[in-house]
């Protein structure tokens, strides 16, 4: 394949002739997300007066009026229902088992890693939230009736790059291990709108049509119930987009994808549908790729999900949600190469029997990924309950993994516009079970202090067969095995806007999920556990 639990976006300017509105779109769209400080500045500086003269809508604050109500209030930079809104946050951290940073890697590296091997200093990006910039609307046309959208992009504080999970694998490609820098799997793959991108119509008493990129259900249901609020640097969830996507990283968010919302007293029901985009690729089910007998496939990843909830007053709520993925895509590492310990490219066999299932590669293995496809589904369950000065979290996931039922090939297209020089459809031996579970408190100290306490596990069983999983015979990525991470922050807010951080995060993993390249035999993690405390600030508008 080629590229790989976050609020932000751009500003469009209005009141230009069409052809000159065209250009001047096209030039901000290349060079705002990669110039985050310089835009906040010239916002800080020129605009908050202009957009403060205008009135807001309902749904947000008032309008900011100068540049130090915009630093010291919540105030809104809105104008006739468009609201411009965005994020920086940074810190400085220290992990015991790190790898070297790269201007890609968007999640930092509070969680244990495959690869980590040294204990290091370094800047952390995106701690509580994700660095970025973000545009949306809501104008009314008719009475009850309204068109909305939103756009919102991703952007990395210590780079000013998009951010981008794939890059951070292809830099890496043909490397030894050793050699890597942090390589991750994610849902942003440098696309200009990485978070979401969509429009639709809004009715007060029908609810909320949208079509687009969006966030998918269980990341809308995360960032509610986790009670470090999808933050990167001190959940699991927010770090890893396992429970997010029902059962894959890549699926916390959705392409192409129409969301239907409805709210009628404290019940609330989504729904929402993926249609199937991009290319299938090459395949053949002989035992090597080749040009001749491999055939061109149509790609199936449709998928579709549903939310239920509601809520008692306004201290307990829940949901309850569920979502299904065709052809869900995982990348786990670089692609392997010359200078690799292992043979050319990556690995050709399975993590289960190490019966071949590729062999030459039909494409170039330069800034393309290696995938391992599956079926996905899944379903969530969570809760949160209010008792000034407590709130309490906790939720589940149980989530069931296939083979798919149509196979993906050499070619395939992965998102933000990679493509997959290496594909595994028989990755998995028998049904893989994935069980996920969370909990934590939150403490309002005071009115500008909160101190957060969180936990969360992950398992997955022996899909292995025969299950011959044990320390003597070896463990690979089939065999049963655990996850867990405890954190513990505390943030305070010096204004409405600017808060400040410090807290740690300790991770740990064991049994099959402490493989690390899942062919056979299975290469461990180099360490299997990380201890990160983090110290940073966030100004978030």
């Amino acid at each position: 394949m080629m590229k790989r639990s976050d609020r932000s976006q751009i500003f469009h300017g209005r009141g230009l002739k069409t052809a000159t509105l065209a250009g001047f779109v096209r030039r901000a769209a290349a060079w705002l997300p990669a110039q985050p400080c310089l835009l906040l500045l010239l916002l800080a500086v020129v605009t908050f007066p202009a957009w403060g003269q205008t009135g807001a809508g309902k749904d947000t604050p008032d309008p900011c009026a100068s540049g130090h109500e915009f630093a010291t209030t919540d105030c809104a930079l809105s104008w006739h229902g468009i609201t411009l809104y965005g994020a920086y946050d940074v810190g400085f951290g220290w992990v015991s088992h790190g790898l070297p940073e790269n201007g890609y890697n968007y999640e930092g590296a509070s969680l244990v890693n495959r690869n980590g091997y040294e204990h290091r200093f370094l800047v952390a990006p995106n701690n509580l939230q994700q660095t970025g910039l973000g545009i949306r609307g809501k104008e009314k046309f008719a009475d009850g009736w309204y068109v909305v959208f939103n756009a919102s992009t991703g952007i990395n504080p210590q780079s000013g790059l998009l951010a981008n999970a794939s890059a951070t694998d292809t830099i890496s490609n043909g490397l030894p291990r050793g050699s890597y820098s942090y390589a991750i799997d994610g849902a942003r793959a440098g696309q200009p709108f990485n978070d979401e991108v969509y429009g639709g119509i809004s009715s007060t008493h029908f609810g909320t049509l949208t079509f687009g990129r969006q966030r998918s259900l269980g990341t809308d249901a995360m960032l509610v119930y986790d009670p470090a609020g999808g933050s990167y640097a001190f959940s699991y969830i927010g770090y890893n987009g396992t429970m997010a996507g029902g059962g894959d990283t890549e699926d916390s968010r959705w392409d192409d994808a129409a969301k239907y919302r409805l709210a009628h007293g404290p019940v609330h029901f989504a729904a929402m549908y993926k249609f199937a985009d991009g290319s299938g690729g090459c395949y053949s089910a002989s035992a090597t790729w080749t040009a001749a007998n491999c055939t061109a496939e149509s790609a199936h990843n449709n998928a579709f999900g549903f939310d239920l909830g509601g809520e008692y007053g306004k201290k307990f709520s829940a949901d309850i949600v569920y979502q299904h993925y065709n052809q869900a895509v995982s990348v786990l590492n670089p692609l392997l190469g010359p200078q690799s310990l292992t043979q050319p490219f990556q690995s050709t066999t399975n993590s289960i029997n190490t019966n071949s299932i590729a062999g030459n590669n039909l494409i170039g293995t330069t800034n393309t990924v290696y995938g391992i496809v599956t079926d996905n589904n899944g379903v969530m369950v969570a809760a949160k309950y209010a008792w000034n000065p407590v709130k309490l979290f906790a939720g589940y996931e149980y989530i069931w993994q296939n083979n798919p039922k149509n196979p993906l090939g050499v070619g395939a297209s992965d998102q933000g516009g990679y493509f997959m020089s290496g594909v595994e459809d028989n990755n998995l031996d028998s049904e893989k079970l994935v069980q996920i579970w969370w909990t934590g408190v939150k403490y309002a100290l005071d009115g500008k202090t909160d101190i957060t306490l969180a936990w969360y596990e992950q398992r997955q069983n022996d899909f292995r067969s025969p299950p011959t999983c044990s320390p003597t015979a070896g463990f690979r990525s089939s065999c049963a095995g655990s996850l867990n991470e405890e954190s513990l922050y505390a943030d305070h807010h010096f204004t409405k806007r600017w808060d400040g951080f410090v807290g740690l995060a300790y991770s740990y993993v064991s049994g099959g999920l402490a493989i690390a390249i899942p062919h056979g035999p299975g290469v461990p993690y180099l360490h299997n556990s990380n201890f990160a405390p983090t110290i940073g600030g966030r100004f978030a508008f």
